[in-house]
């Protein structure tokens, strides 16, 4: 180690403190870390010490335990020492994107009757460049190439499919819809007898075999590891906005305008009322701007800034403001309980 030197972490390597430990959140590699708040507070308290000042700090005592938090975090290649530390500036955590809607869902039941083509076409013109596609009812291939032939020519960067399994669906069919279709990041097939992974590997799509059913829009606003998502655009977004609802726009399965397909609040039926026109509405904003820094409980956490957050389904209905019903995790005892 070089005592007149200082530590500085790579800037794609972003410390986040929670009630009684942190994570660090390496986005190049879009892994965490755990770590002790000590080194958290050592980190960004004594940003651009050096390692003889921390000691000094610290007092003789905590020096093996500091040597041993460097050695950690060089060994993992989370930062390096420098002499200049400030000619390395911290990461930008400023969030702007140009398009009015980042991204869409769509489902679909029995009933369903939506028009995809006028629904694609409006969600162009607000720049959308991801969909989800929710299938809660079997369907055939005709039904599926009916919903995905508008998005042959849309602008749209990536399409995730969940659909009901299906025992006629041989894999390679699958795999051969991912290579017409090759917007598509995901197929999620529910319902399946057995849990497995498939992937695709010419263009990267994977088809998850779920056996949990996904039969409604209730099906959502669950907190797990399995969901985090350690990536630097989710991560910025999450210190301005809500990591689900952010200009976001649904169309649940009875042609609905919603925020999300679980919310309650209704902004018209498609076919009468242009997506535009209930996105113009500034009550549907309003949950597009509560961060985790706002959310009771949720602010004390360390996964904070890489967790889905859920606005329609809360612990208190009363307090809009109230963690995600469907989190079990305590960030005061870091301990996870099944919900």
């Amino acid at each position: 180690m070089r005592r007149k030197s200082a530590f500085k972490l790579y800037a794609c390597c972003v410390p986040v403190r929670g009630a009684v430990r942190s994570t660090l959140c390496d986005l190049q590699r879009q892994t965490y870390r755990f770590i002790p708040n000590a080194l958290y507070d050592i980190l960004t308290q004594h940003e651009g010490k050096t390692l003889s000042e921390i000691k000094r700090i610290y007092g003789s005592k905590a020096r093996p335990v500091i040597d041993d938090y460097f050695k950690f975090l060089i060994e993992n290649e989370f930062g390096f020492w420098c002499d200049e530390p400030d000619a390395f500036p911290a990461l930008d955590l400023s969030w702007e994107r140009p398009e009015r809607v980042v991204n869409a869902i769509i489902d679909i039941d029995v009933d369903s009757s939506h028009n995809y083509y006028s629904l694609l076409h409006q969600l162009d013109k607000l720049g959308c460049p991801a969909l989800q596609y929710r299938f809660f009812c079997s369907i055939t291939w005709d039904q599926l190439e009916v919903a995905l032939k508008p998005t042959e020519a849309s602008r749209l960067r990536s399409i995730d499919l969940i659909v009901r399994y299906n025992p006629d669906w041989e894999e390679e069919a699958l795999e051969r819809l991912c290579l017409r279709h090759q917007r598509i990041s995901d197929i999620f097939v529910h319902s399946s007898p057995v849990e497995r992974t498939v992937h695709v590997r010419a263009i990267g799509t994977r088809i998850l075999y779920l056996v949990q059913a996904i039969d409604s829009s209730s099906h959502c606003g669950f907190v797990h590891p399995r969901y985090f998502a350690v990536t630097l655009e989710g991560f910025v977004e999450a210190h301005h906005h809500n990591s689900c609802l952010n200009r976001k726009v649904s169309v649940d399965a009875a042609g609905n305008i919603r925020n999300c397909p679980a919310m309650a609040r209704s902004y018209g039926h498609a076919s009468e009322v242009p997506l535009a026109d209930a996105l113009a509405r500034p009550e549907f904003r309003e949950a597009w701007d509560v961060t985790k820094d706002q959310v009771e409980i949720c602010q004390e956490c360390e996964f904070r800034y890489i967790c889905t957050d859920c606005r329609a389904l809360i612990s208190d209905s009363a307090n809009p403001l109230s963690k995600p019903l469907r989190c079990g995790y305590d960030p005061f005892t870091a301990t996870w309980k099944s919900i």
